[in-house]
Parts: C-alpha cells; sequence; structure tokens
C-alpha cells in the first residue's frame, strides 16, 4: 500500500447528506487516496445530538457536539449541517485556521457567498461548493472552469425536485396540486413545511449562485426575482397541454443587452416550456441545467438534484479537488465576480406570454381586449375562445386565451391590470411566460 500523506477531514452534520460522505470517506478510503494523492483521515462529526438515529452507522468515538475544537487543526473542514448559522460561523473559523471548506449550503453561499469568498481569498483558502445549486449534476466545475474563456448568454434550469416532481404529475396524470403535494411529503420529497420548495426559495437560492459563477458578477439573493407554484391548477396544466406546452418552475439566468449596455437578469417562476425543448422531458424529481454560451453553444446537464447518497457524491470530487491543491500546495483560485454587470427588475426582462382570461360572451368584448394590448405595445400572436357558461348565446362567460409576441415585462403587467379593470374582463385566470425559444 502506497505510504501517502495524511490529510485531517472535520465533518459539520450527519444528516441525509452528512452521514453517506461519512460512510463513504470510510468505506472507500484506500481507493480515494489513490485519486486525492492523500489518506483522508476523517478525524470527527460535529452534530446536534450524538445519539440520534441516522442513516449509516458511524463509529461512535467520530461523533462530538463541539465542534469548534474539531474544525482547528483540520486540513479540510466539510458544511453539511444547512442553514446560516452556525454555518456561517463555522466556515469562517475553518477559512481562518487554513482550512479549505466543502459545502453543499446553498443558503449560505447565497446570502454570505462574498464575504465567504473573500475571507478565503485573503489567507489564500479555497471553498469548493459543487452540491450547492443542483445536487449530483456537475454544473459548477463546468460555469467556474470549463466555460471560464466561453460567455454564457442564458442559463435555463430546473434546481428544484420537489416541484418537478408535482408539476410532472400534475402534467403526466392530471392531478391536483395539494394531492400531489401529501404524496410528495408522504414519499419524503417534500418537506412538512414545504415553502421553501413551493414558493421558489431554494430555487431563487441556486439561481443567485449559478447567476454569479455564470455572469462573474456577485448577484445578491434579494436581486433574484421569485414566484412559486402554489397557484398552478389541472385548468392550467390542461390549457399547457392543448397549446403543446408543458409548465415548469426555471430558474432562469440572462445576459441582457440593451441601450445602456449589458446587465443580467436572474428569475424563477413557473413557465411554459415548448414538448419538443430538452427540459420538457426532465421527469419526477429530477433537475436539469440547460446553458446556452456564445461559442459552446447549447449544453445540457441532467441527473438527481437531491438525494444522500447523490449529493455525497459531488460532496466527495470536491474533497477530493481540495486534498489534490493541498498536495500541490499553492493559494486557491478566488472567485471571479470581477464584471459586476448590474442586475435588472423582473420589469426589463422580455419574453412571450400566455394570458387566459374570463370575459363577457358579448359581441366586442374582443375587440375591446385586443384594443387594450394594443394601447400597452403588447401583440397578439395566437387567440383561441370557449365558451365556458351555460346560458343562452350571448349571456355566458368565454374563456380567451391569448398567445403574445415578446412583450417587456413592465408592459404586460401594467395591460393585464388595465384588462381586469376593463369591465369586460371577469377574471384573469392566469399569466404564463414562455420560456425556451
Amino acid at each position: 500500500m502506497t505510504d501517502y500523506r495524511r490529510l485531517r477531514v472535520a465533518l459539520l452534520g450527519a444528516g441525509s447528506v452528512g452521514s453517506q460522505v461519512a460512510g463513504l470517506l470510510r468505506q472507500h478510503a484506500d481507493e480515494l487516496a489513490d485519486r486525492a494523492g492523500a489518506r483522508l483521515e476523517l478525524v470527527g462529526i460535529a452534530v446536534r445530538d450524538v445519539d440520534a438515529p441516522r442513516d449509516v452507522e458511524l463509529p461512535r468515538e467520530l461523533l462530538t457536539t463541539d465542534a469548534e475544537t474539531l474544525i482547528v487543526g483540520a486540513d479540510i473542514v466539510i458544511e453539511l449541517m444547512g442553514g446560516i448559522e452556525p454555518a456561517r460561523t463555522y466556515v469562517l473559523q475553518a477559512i481562518n485556521s487554513g482550512a479549505d471548506v466543502v459545502t453543499g449550503n446553498k443558503a449560505l453561499l447565497a446570502t454570505h457567498g462574498p464575504e465567504i469568498f473573500d475571507a478565503a481569498d485573503q489567507v489564500g483558502a479555497e471553498v469548493y461548493y459543487e452540491a450547492a445549486a443542483a445536487g449530483a449534476i456537475p454544473i459548477i466545475r463546468p460555469l467556474r472552469d470549463s466555460l471560464a474563456g466561453d460567455r454564457v448568454q442564458r442559463i435555463m434550469a430546473i434546481v428544484n425536485g420537489t416541484t418537478n416532481y408535482i408539476l410532472d404529475r400534475m402534467d403526466t396524470e392530471g392531478a391536483e396540486f395539494a394531492d400531489v403535494l401529501a404524496d410528495a411529503q408522504r414519499l419524503g420529497y417534500a418537506e412538512a413545511d414545504p415553502t421553501a420548495d413551493v414558493e421558489g426559495f431554494d430555487a431563487a437560492q441556486k439561481a443567485a449562485i449559478l447567476a454569479s459563477l455564470a455572469f462573474h458578477t456577485a448577484v445578491p439573493l434579494d436581486a433574484v426575482h421569485r414566484e412559486g407554484i402554489t397557484a398552478i391548477d389541472k385548468s392550467m396544466m390542461d390549457s399547457a397541454r392543448h397549446a403543446g406546452y408543458v409548465i415548469k418552475l426555471l430558474a432562469v439566468c440572462e445576459r441582457l443587452t440593451g441601450p445602456e449596455g449589458e446587465s443580467i437578469s436572474v428569475r424563477v417562476y413557473p413557465t411554459l416550456i415548448d414538448r419538443a425543448h430538452p427540459l420538457a422531458s426532465v421527469h419526477g424529481a429530477n433537475n436539469a441545467v440547460f446553458v446556452q454560451a456564445e461559442a459552446a453553444g447549447n449544453l445540457m446537464f441532467y441527473g438527481a438534484g437531491a438525494g444522500g447518497v447523490q449529493t455525497a457524491s459531488a460532496v466527495l470530487g470536491d474533497v477530493v479537488s481540495a486534498a489534490r491543491r493541498h498536495i500541490a500546495g499553492g493559494v486557491g483560485v478566488g472567485e471571479s465576480t470581477l464584471a459586476n454587470l448590474p442586475v435588472v427588475p423582473v420589469g426589463r426582462v422580455t419574453t412571450r406570454y400566455h394570458i387566459t382570461l374570463e370575459v363577457d360572451d358579448q359581441p366586442g368584448v374582443l375587440a375591446t381586449v385586443a384594443g387594450i394590448l394594443s394601447e400597452g405595445r403588447v401583440s397578439i400572436a395566437t387567440v383561441e375562445q370557449t365558451v365556458v357558461g351555460d346560458g343562452e348565446a350571448g349571456s355566458g362567460i368565454a374563456r380567451l386565451v391569448i398567445g403574445t409576441h415578446k412583450a417587456l415585462e413592465q408592459d404586460l403587467s401594467e395591460t393585464v391590470d388595465r384588462l381586469a379593470a376593463s369591465g369586460v374582463v371577469e377574471r384573469v385566470v392566469s399569466v404564463l411566460r414562455v420560456e425556451g425559444d
């Protein structure tokens, strides 16, 4: 057996991912040593409760509630606790003690990424976070390294498995949102409180991380426009299917060019995707990241976006990279955020829309609606009308599904408000953007 240098590895957190990381570090120690060029010695695991049940059986002597003592003297610290505090404090402590950090903590990086990366730059350490954006899918290294010489134009990503599972079943089975959410909770895809997933908070954190990398710009979380999927119902799914679309919750990170120069938009919302688009075929709880680059063209990364053992794969890949850096020596590679592109509000975005309205089934109503859209600089591409009322001809309710050409979000929003107040529109049923053109 090769006599490798030993590197001390401290693990913070032993939940579904952390326990798998610990188990795989011990199970494949010899193989990982050959790949890293160093023996990775797991010196301890910081947990809240040493007696709590875990997915993987771990030696009790490795478990401790004293994270700070464990961090001191470690060469590599793996942070898988989640949340902001005490994770932020521990990560900064690890960096300041000279350790490299591996983390899967999307909330921490989306909120305090610049502070953490600056701290690492000050001491020549490095922060690895492949598991923070799309679970097992390798996307951080491709954006940071492989595409560093290219110009990323747009990213469209399904980065939340819970919402994709819900929307996929609503689409394929005709199920209602509440029923599928309950199934997702029973299967462990959704938490008892699913707010972070179904309201888009989780996806927004990941969008901030992806956009920061893709556009070499620090993107604060509060600059990400966020909408969830709780308003999506069976009728909207049926309408999308009839028009040849599927509804997905997308994180969209886009480079924009205008009279004032370049800027970026980062947004999360439910969108219509043409069924021929690769993202439309992402089923179940899987994730996918679709990257459009100036030179490389279209690239898609697909796989498991969550799961203990799957995410542990990404974490261990980072651990091996950190170990190789320790053996090779030299300072860490800092984050490239010098482009400083402005992040514009969603109102500055231009895209296509499908607007569904319930209107009075009376002569001249369609002309009135068309006039309001035209006044708002929203051009109609398609119109489909069906009568949904049960009264006599001309006394019921008609449903209009209007497809638009590309329009400015601000113009569209103001126009929809005017439609709602027009007197001929009984209800604005839905407004969905169309992405993927």
